[in-house]
This record gives C-alpha cells, structure tokens and sequence, in this order.
C-alpha cells in the first residue's frame, strides 16, 4: 500500500533496539483518513473470507480495528490485557510477550464474544516477533471459532514474526513490509 508506505518514510522514526516509531499517524496520534483507506485495503484483501467479527488486542490495534470494521459491517472483539471487574463469567486466555514493552501479559477475552461459527479477521497494527499474532490466533482456536487471517497494518519482514506465523498456517496480509531499518540515517526500506 504505497500511501502508507509514504507516510511511514515522512513521518516514521526509527529508534534503537529495532523500534519504528509511528506514533504521530499510527498508534498515538490517529490520522482517520489514512485509517479509512487501511480498512478498504483490508476489507479489498479478505472479501473472500465471509468475516463475522473483527480481533485485535489492546490497545493500539483498536483503532484501525474499530474503522476497519466499518468496511466489514462487524463487530470488533478485543483482548484486553489485564482482567477487570467488567468480565465477568468465563474466559479464553493465552500469554503474549510484547516486543515493545519486553513484558508477559495475559491477554483475555469473554467467551460470550468468540462462538464457533464466528469466522474471525485478526487486525493490528505491528508484526515483530508474532507473538500477538499468536496469542490471539490461541483465543480464535480455544473458542473453535475460523480463523481466516491477519490483517497486519507494518511488519518487521526482517524479524521472524511473519515466518513464524505463516508457517502455524496462519494467512497474513501485511500492507508494509519493512525489510530494513537504519538508525544513523533514518532510512526505511520496504519489499
């Protein structure tokens, strides 16, 4: 997708330890528009997949879910990353490590809103290590539930996320793939 490529170019930043910062369009600050044309782009990508419901994981992948949906005319379920008085009843759970916080959380979501004959589109914003992708892809299995993708808004291509997850079997459309990063020079290269 060569509008979100542009934008990272002009607007990303890259950081020490791999870290590609978007904050200003992304994952912070929210540029709508460009959320919009990320939703038709996924909705484009997976109208073969009768999708019923949309799952992300908090909190940066919500919005893009949330407009994505839009295109799909469904729900967005999202894992929450701490339990909280307002789940109440029963709850699938899995392990994530995040990339960019370098800790463990114990990602949740409510039974009620994973069923089985739910056909689940997976959406976020970052692919690193897969990690997320994975921990997500558990809760759709755990709830018997169809997984029929991930929605990837920027993957690392030069870290083993996107191999790892492709190889579990899982399909992965991913709109920028940055294959290298440059720190000194700010240079962003994609495939």
């Amino acid at each position: 997708m060569e509008l979100l490529k542009e934008r990272i170019r002009n607007d990303g930043k890259v950081k020490e330890g791999n870290v590609l910062k978007v904050d200003s369009f992304l994952n912070h600050q929210m540029d709508i528009n460009l959320f919009g044309e990320i939703g038709k782009e996924f909705k484009r990508r997976f109208s073969d997949a009768e999708v019923t419901k949309i799952l992300t994981i908090e909190a940066s992948g919500i919005g893009i879910a949330c407009v994505a949906a839009q295109y799909f005319n469904v729900p967005v379920v999202f894992a929450k990353k701490t339990q909280t008085k307002n789940i109440a009843g029963e709850t699938y759970t899995s392990q994530v490590e995040s990339f960019t916080h370098g800790k463990v959380y114990d990602i949740i979501v409510a039974k009620e809103f994973l069923k089985p004959e739910d056909k689940v589109l997976i959406i976020d914003d970052f692919l690193a290590n897969g990690a997320a992708l994975l921990g997500l892809s558990k809760l759709v299995k755990d709830s018997k539930a169809t997984l029929v993708g991930a929605g990837i808004v920027i993957e690392k291509g030069f870290q083993r996320g996107g191999e790892t997850v492709r190889n579990a079997g899982v399909r992965v459309e991913s709109l920028a793939i940055v294959d290298a990063m440059d720190e000194n020079t700010g240079t962003i290269t994609f495939r």
